[in-house]
């Protein structure tokens, strides 16, 4: 071996592992044949293949899985696994597998589902150790990426290893939750809730007639949504239900229940019903409203209530148009998805609401957005046009919104710009803030008490107060 190059083969090998194996020694040595410094060459296959350079290069468990993370090392056990044969038009360029292997990994903290492009050296049940691993986002759900590069290992069973994991009866068994502790962690899941909305629908499904029920859950914790493709029998608005092995389903960060032929669905009353911490008058109430701070620690929230003040109307708030094909925003006549369009016209209001705790961002439709202004899109459009100016109704809603004071209800969902919330309904009360002025003044009082008191008996004032 070179001894100029020795050195960094070494420092590549502790921060990569294998580099033999992964065709990582040949990355860099194509590298030097092109003349690159091997400093340089090994910088960059660093910043590439994710070395020590890079803080993602260590162990993570299941619940720190994040979106569009590179070249990390995880430890689980195999709870499913799989193999599909892809036809040629599926597959990816001549010399790369054909063959894909998908399943669910597990640990103590939650489960994955996987794709690995190599065989696994494993059987379900057993426990491996993946290096310079991914992730991706499939069905708005993170998904573990075991690519070609991947080095992949069985652990041996026994105590002190990554092996000594919960068994695979444990890990495999549907964990029972409350409503707001069911995340993307759960693929499945039991729980007991009340049923507060219900309907029926007619859909087709692979050319055959099918009926889904849909609706809306509640325990004392939260709220979820819920659809069922079996049969509900002696399920109405108003009954609790106790449910096994439900599916876990993700949209925009939001989780859903979904009740599937496996899932096993009992109705509670009698005796029962009455142990339980919530009955179906005390969940159909609304919601009790969430501190912004709450909403922005969690990754997805199903019809909640916050509230504060508008402290920013951001741009693209007024007058929009939308592409009738997609619904999705048209700039300078084109939708991005569906290129020159006619669009339609809309209004929309993206603001900032703060509470002191916290601060979120709020998407209004036309019809709130027609509330909390005051004016329709009729008006705004003549507002648009008398004025000559395209920022004219951007800068009267500024002007008309800035430091009001908005309670909303609706759907808290994490992107990978944030959190974001999508108002299904909105209050403004007109004497809120005489109301909040009362409130202000009672704890101003409340402060000069107590601070009134402190230095009547504080020992740095000397003397008590006589008085």
């Amino acid at each position: 071996m070179n001894e100029k190059i020795a050195p960094h083969l070494e420092e590549l090998t502790r921060a990569l592992g294998d580099i033999e194996a992964t065709g990582i020694r040949a990355e860099f040595e194509k590298l030097l044949a092109f003349r690159v410094p091997p400093d340089v060459a090994k910088q960059s296959l660093l910043r590439k293949f994710g070395g020590a350079q890079q803080s993602l290069k260590k162990e993570l468990k299941v619940k720190d899985l994040a979106p569009n993370l590179k070249n990390f090392e995880i430890n689980g056990r195999i709870l499913e696994l799989s193999e599909k044969a892809l036809r040629p038009t599926e597959g990816t360029v001549e010399g790369r597998p054909s063959t894909l292997y998908t399943g669910v990994l597990a640990d103590e903290t939650g489960s994955v589902p996987f794709s690995s492009w190599q065989e696994l050296p494993c059987q379900v049940g057993e426990v491996i150790n993946v290096k310079n691993a991914h992730t991706r986002v499939w069905k708005n759900r993170v998904r573990l990426s075991i690519k070609e590069r991947s080095l992949v290992s069985k652990v041996p069973e026994g105590a002190g290893t990554p092996a000594s994991l919960p068994s695979l009866e444990e890990l495999s068994k549907s964990p029972v939750k409350k409503l707001r502790d069911i995340s993307s962690l759960d693929l499945s899941v039991s729980a007991a809730a009340s049923v507060l909305q219900l309907s029926h629908r007619d859909v087709v499904v692979k050319g055959r007639q099918a009926t889904v029920i849909s609706g809306v859950l509640a325990d004392e914790t939260a709220r979820l949504p819920f659809t069922s493709w079996a049969k509900l029998p002696g399920v109405d608005i108003g009954s609790i239900i106790r449910f096994d092995t439900a599916a876990v389903r993700m949209f925009r960060g939001v989780p859903s229940v979904e009740f599937l032929a496996g899932t096993r669905v009992s109705v509670i009353d009698g005796p029962e019903a009455g142990e339980l911490a919530f009955s179906f008058e005390s969940v159909k109430k609304d919601p009790v409203p969430l501190k912004m701070r709450e909403v922005e620690a969690r990754d997805g929230l199903f019809d909640v209530v916050t509230s504060g003040n508008v402290v920013s109307v951001r741009p693209g708030s007024g007058v929009i148009s939308r592409c009738p094909e997609c619904g999705r925003a048209v700039q300078k006549g084109s939708c991005r998805m569906h290129g020159k369009v006619e669009g339609v016209r809309d209004m929309r209001i993206k603001a900032v609401l703060d509470d002191g705790t916290g601060t979120v961002p709020v998407m209004f439709n036309r019809e709130l957005s027609e509330l909390i202004y005051g004016k329709t899109l009729e008006e705004a459009e003549a507002l648009m046009y008398s004025d000559i100016s395209k920022d004219a109704v951007f800068e009267d809603l500024r002007r008309i919104l800035t430091g009001r004071v908005l309670s909303v209800r609706g759907n808290a969902s994490r992107t990978e710009y944030g959190v974001s919330f999508v108002a299904e309904s909105v209050r403004a009360p007109e004497d809120d803030l005489a109301v909040r002025a009362v409130e202000l003044l009672h704890r101003l009082d409340s402060m000069e008490e107590n601070r009134v008191r402190s230095r009547a008996v504080s020992p740095v004032a000397g003397e008590v107060d006589d008085a």
